[in-house]
């Protein structure tokens, strides 16, 4: 079996605006650049060719015509090589014999061997004066004329292309360091006019990265400074505009937003502080009625029994109001030591009180742990994850608090069930306030749907953090709060 050769994979293009137009500039005066040499070496060799075939038409093909003298060319009748520059070439082309050629050697001439097809490659010349570039056997590349003779031969004057090709060639390597070093020095010069010229799209970018980076869910947001030194006669500094002005829609967006929001604040906090009277008195009311000595109806008995279960209901929401508001004002919370393992004792006596057919399992580590908060508050904390377990779980359903202290110097708490989970449509939401998996006005199946929102609210007062995991059948809501004093507990 033979084994594949990876391919090699292409150089990648530059992804960056910059990269791509330095590469772009680059590119074009690379081109350019082939553009003029090419050009100007195609100039260079027509000129000297065709000064070339003037040299040898001004020659009037003497040297060639000298050559009818003789079958042999002799030293009472040598070939005329006067004004003939050293290396050129002359044929006599017969219609019936032989073609004889030599070639100019110091002011002398000596004969030159032709094969077969250097004799045909001279008989196709036209005997029009024109030049025309040929290979000789013996010679090498030669620019020859033909011209008609007294005699009805062809007289075929040649000089060798070997200067025009070495001066050629000096153009082309002054060229390519010319070029070269002018591509580089470019290449730099660009990659600094290009970084100088996106300065101020680089200051866009990173405005735009601050405002996303920016917690715009809730809060007080303070916006990001506009974008600075922006002319709108460009493109960036279009772009810059028009980002100034979505971030001062944007910031007037949230800031109305954040008005709303302390408003709401404070209407929860005023109406719950002004409800606990009202609430507390009709709760009183009841239970004075409900032990009043003499005969009560049945049916008032039950009325009475129902306002005063539903004005403890009342005072109940009205709490849970009440502490979210303050929590939201930012209001400290006490700060002492807390044994989080006896919470969670106490919170699982109370569980296992309200829901004897749960099956309640405690996972405690020996040593007790122990955390700086406010006690009341993580209590509340604790019950509110395992009413919500007790609640939102059928009967027989097994319930696991796991408390243990991180190497991280953090305390974690989880509260675990193996009930039908919480649906994955809400699980987003889970957290919000009066968040219910069922969302008819019923209240029937569940709390008033603030216990989750009060966990999150004074955990995160804490400075902990709250998650859930839950899919049918395993469901898991993890605390994580800091360490007593920043280090580790336990």
């Amino acid at each position: 079996m033979r084994a594949r050769i990876p391919r090699p994979r292409p150089p990648r293009a530059p992804r960056t605006l910059r990269a791509r137009l330095t590469a772009g500039l680059v590119v074009l005066l690379a081109v350019a650049s082939l553009a003029v040499g090419l050009t100007t070496v195609l100039a260079l060799r027509s000129f000297l060719e065709h000064r070339m075939d003037q040299q040898l038409l001004a020659t009037e093909g003497r040297f060639p015509a000298s050559l009818e003298r003789g079958e042999r060319p002799d030293a009472d009748n040598p070939p005329d090589t006067r004004g003939q520059a050293d290396h050129t070439f002359g044929a006599r082309l017969l219609p019936a014999r032989p073609a004889r050629a030599a070639v100019v050697d110091d002011q002398d001439d000596r004969p030159v061997p032709l094969t077969g097809g250097d004799r045909k490659l001279l008989a196709d010349l036209p005997a029009t004066g024109r030049g025309r570039s040929v290979t000789l056997s013996a010679l090498g590349d030669y620019r020859v004329v033909a011209v008609p003779g007294d005699d009805g031969d062809v007289l075929v004057t040649g000089l060798p292309l070997r200067p025009v090709a070495e001066t050629v060639h000096r153009l082309e390597m002054v060229e390519a360091v010319v070029f070269g070093s002018a591509l580089a020095v470019t290449g730099v010069a660009g990659a600094l006019w290009v970084r100088l010229s996106l300065r101020p799209l680089h200051r866009v970018t990173a405005t735009a990265a601050s405002v996303a980076e920016l917690p715009l869910a809730s809060g007080e947001v303070a916006m990001p400074a506009p974008v600075p030194d922006i002319d709108p006669r460009t493109e960036v500094g279009q772009v810059g505009t028009a980002l100034n002005r979505m971030l001062g829609h944007v910031g007037d967006a949230l800031a109305r937003r954040q008005a709303g929001e302390e408003r709401l604040r404070h209407f929860a906090a005023d109406a719950s502080h002004e409800l606990r009277t009202p609430v507390a008195t009709v709760r009183g009311h009841a239970e004075l009625a409900l032990r009043h000595p003499g005969p009560v109806p049945v049916e008032v008995g039950r009325a009475l029994e129902r306002i005063q279960a539903e004005s403890e209901r009342m005072s109940t929401l009205v709490d849970d109001l009440l502490l979210l508001a303050r929590l939201d004002a930012g209001r400290p919370l006490e700060r002492g030591s807390v044994d989080l393992t006896r919470l969670v004792l106490d919170a699982g006596d109370d569980a296992r009180a309200a829901a004897p057919g749960h099956r309640w399992t405690l996972e405690l580590p020996e040593e007790p742990v122990t955390v700086t908060g406010d006690v009341h508050r993580l209590h509340q904390v604790i019950g509110n994850l395992l009413a919500n377990a007790r609640v939102h779980t059928p009967p027989g359903t097994e319930v696991v608090v796991h408390l243990a202290a991180g190497p991280g110097g953090e305390v974690r708490v989880t509260v675990a069930d193996d009930g039908p989970g919480v649906p994955a449509e809400i699980q987003d939401e889970v957290f919000e306030r009066f968040a219910r998996a069922d969302h008819s006005r019923s209240r029937a199946g569940g709390g008033s749907g603030l216990g989750l929102a009060i966990v999150r609210a004074v955990v995160a007062g804490h400075g902990g953090s709250v998650s859930l995991d839950s899919r049918p059948g395993a469901t898991a809501f993890r605390i994580s709060l800091p360490a007593r004093n920043g280090t580790p507990a336990g």
